[in-house]
Order: structure tokens, then C-alpha cells, then sequence
């Protein structure tokens, strides 16, 4: 609210404000001193036009006071369409005919997210995430922690992509079905488990899978402890260092933390590549989930996954407050 004080002189008519001021002032007289000093109020009124305050008269024997208090709402500030922004800048994304792409974001910092497309994408291994956020929801309900054999599968399977690992993991939490009681609670509504013993044809999509990120990088609203939220985190940040790309491209140093898949289709010979994780560019914190298939090499789908990547966040870059 903007305040103007003028002392020792008569109030006098308000001039008129520019147009880009939409507000009215009316003059209210809401006391007066001992000495005959009045004090006007201006008010401020939604109205075109210009206005002019009431002003009283003061004792013969001295000088009227005037306080004006002017308040002007503020015009807001039109709405950030993040999904529009980050559909122009997939724009600028080559991606190979017969392959496809999702990507999502968000930004901890602010809570603004984006998403584009929606279908669903085999998870690969990026379903070992949601495979131990599920054994570490399990433990917590059960009021335990892991064994240690339970952490050294977690390790091989999170760190190395282990699928022996995964797979012993995957038959601890009860397969699709405890993956799916878990995810229930992490709020995921479009991810479905694969049958049997193939976790690696787990469907999801690019959304689902930055809810899930929430769930282990974010601290308020998951389902999963502090203690748990950190062993997750930990893990992903220590990624064998032949797995060193996907969303970490697009991050602007080395504070990342992810975990990717990639799966070369026996029926087609094409690439499910895929990757998820945290990264920091430009002082800001983002969950990034990057999917996709129908790549014809790993290296192209990985070229994907990263440009697609860095595509996502320069959108919310273009527009971050300072």
C-alpha cells in the first residue's frame, strides 16, 4: 500500500492519477487535534476517473494537518502456462521417426510443474526406485529396518542396476501387486506392474513417475520417512559411473541424483531408454522424469532422454524469478 503524508498545509483537491492507476480516493475525516488540526483519510475505490478528496476547515488560530493514505490494488500478474512453455521447447527436440517421448518436471522451489505427453512407456530398471520406495513403505509399517541382506541388494540394485538384485526385491514386496498397495499411497494412478517376474515391463508415465520423485525428494506429504527419504536419496546419488547421463545433462554441475533403464525389445530390437532423478541448474532444485521407446540405438535414446532433459528445463528457466 502506497502512503503519502503532507503536514502543515490545507488539503486541497487530489490531482487526477494517470489511467494505469484504477483506483478512486475519497477524502473521510476521521479526527481532529485539540487545535483545530483535521485529518483526512483517502480511501482508495475501484472506479475509472479522477477524484477529488473532501477537505475540512480548520481553526482560525491554526494550520489544518492532512494525512492521505492512497492504497491501489496491485495488477496481477497473468498466469505462467508451464505446459505450453515446455511444448515449445520440445519443438526444438529431433526426435526419430518411430520414437517417442514424455517428459515432466518440477520445481521444488516454487512447486510449478510441467508435463508433456501422456502415454505410458515401459519403466525399464527405473522401476527399481519404486521398488524399494515400496520395501522401505513395507518396513516402516512394520515398524522395522532393513536386514542386511535386503541393503545389499539395494545398493547393487539402485547403484549398479543389478537385476538379480531387483528381481530378489521385486519377489520380497509381493511383485506387482505390493508394488502396486505402495503406490496406491505415493498417489500413483498410472503405473501398472508387469507380470510375473518382468518388473522391467512395469507401465508407467513421465507424470506418475515425478510423483513418485516427490515421494523421495520431497518433504512434505510423503508417505515415506525422513530416514528412508534420505537412504533413497543417497543411493541415487551414487550411481556406477558407466550410468553417469540422462537428466544429469541437464544439470549445471554435480548435484544430481537419478537412476535410468534402458531395454532393448526382443520382438522389435528398438530401445526403451528412460531416466529420473533430481538435478540443480541455476540455483534451482528439479525432478525430472524423461521417457522414452522406439529408439533404434541406446546411444540415440540416451541422446534423447538428455536433450529432451534439457529441453524441460530451459522452460522453466526462460521464466524463473530471480
Amino acid at each position: 500500500m502506497d502512503r503519502h503524508r503532507a503536514r502543515g498545509r490545507r488539503a486541497r483537491p487530489s490531482r487526477r492519477k494517470p489511467l494505469l492507476y484504477t483506483a478512486v480516493a475519497s477524502a473521510v475525516l476521521v479526527g481532529a487535534t485539540a487545535t483545530g488540526a483535521v485529518y483526512v483519510k483517502a480511501q482508495a475505490h475501484d472506479g475509472p476517473g479522477a477524484v477529488s478528496s473532501a477537505a475540512a476547515s480548520a481553526s482560525p488560530s491554526s494550520s489544518p494537518t492532512v494525512t492521505e493514505e492512497a492504497s491501489v490494488e496491485p495488477v496481477a500478474e497473468p498466469a505462467v502456462d508451464r505446459d505450453a512453455l515446455l511444448a515449445k521447447a520440445m519443438k526444438a527436440v529431433t526426435v526419430a521417426a518411430g520414437a517417442k517421448a514424455s517428459v515432466a518436471v518440477l520445481d521444488l522451489d516454487s512447486g510449478a510443474s510441467a508435463a508433456y505427453g501422456d502415454a505410458a512407456f515401459d519403466t525399464a530398471s527405473i522401476v527399481k526406485v519404486n521398488i524399494l520406495a515400496a520395501l522401505l513403505l513395507q518396513a516402516q509399517d512394520a515398524d522395522r529396518h532393513l536386514t542386511a541382506q535386503e541393503k545389499t541388494y539395494a545398493t547393487a540394485m539402485i547403484e549398479n542396476s543389478d537385476n538379480a538384485s531387483a528381481t530378489a526385491l521385486w519377489k520380497a514386496i509381493g511383485r506387482a501387486d505390493g508394488l502396486g498397495t505402495a503406490n496406491k499411497r505415493f498417489g500413483l494412478t498410472d503405473t501398472e506392474g508387469g507380470d510375473g517376474e518382468l518388473w522391467g515391463l512395469t507401465q508407467t508415465t513421465a507424470s506418475d513417475q515425478l510423483i513418485l520423485l516427490r515421494q523421495v525428494f520431497g518433504d512434505e506429504d510423503s508417505e515415506l520417512s525422513e530416514s528412508s527419504r534420505s537412504y533413497l536419496q543417497r543411493l541415487m546419488g551414487e550411481i556406477a559411473t558407466g550410468q553417469h547421463w540422462g537428466v544429469s545433462a541437464a544439470a549445471d554441475g554435480s548435484q544430481w541424483a537419478l537412476k535410468n533403464g534402458w531395454l532393448a525389445r526382443s520382438t522389435t530390437g528398438l530401445w526403451d531408454i528412460n531416466s529420473i532423478g533430481r538435478v540443480s541448474a541455476d540455483g534451482h532444485a528439479y525432478l525430472v522424469a524423461a521417457l522414452s521407446n522406439g529408439n533404434s540405438t541406446q546411444a540415440k535414446g540416451i541422446s534423447l532422454v538428455e536433450a529432451v532433459s534439457k529441453a524441460a528445463l530451459s522452460a522453466f528457466q526462460d521464466t524463473a524469478e530471480d
